[in-house]
């Protein structure tokens, strides 16, 4: 049985940093994995994803502030993110994909963690 366990997330201030962690379970170690966000009143979208052979993935909008991370032997996936905006507050969730070929589209993806909510404010 496939799980996906998320873990960090809260408040942050602007400018501030927060870490996302994903424990996957019953996949392979060479599943693709990747962030998606959903904002308030908006539509769930892309964020980053990382093959297990370290191609990475980015959306525009945080390119330069966020950083996906993995670990092929524990098959966790971490999401650094830096210098934080009101713009990325959003319900973050993990994503997974039997395929090890990663993708910016959600419809590629087959397993979906619980979601995890990141409030940037002051």
């Amino acid at each position: 049985q496939v799980s996906l366990v998320e873990s960090g997330g809260g408040l942050a201030q602007p400018g501030g940093s927060l870490r996302l962690s994903c424990e996957v379970r019953g996949l392979p170690f060479s599943a693709g994995l990747a962030w998606f966000r959903q904002p308030p009143s908006k539509e769930r979208e892309f964020v980053a994803a990382m093959s297990w052979n370290n191609i990475k993935y980015y959306a525009e909008s945080v390119k330069g502030r966020f950083a996906i991370a993995r670990d092929n032997a524990k098959i966790t996936v971490h999401l650094q993110m830096n210098s934080l905006e009101p713009a990325d507050t959003a319900v973050y969730y993990c994503a997974a994909r039997y395929s090890g070929v990663v993708s910016r589209q959600s419809a590629d993806y087959n397993y979906w963690g619980q979601g995890t909510q990141v409030t940037v404010s002051s």
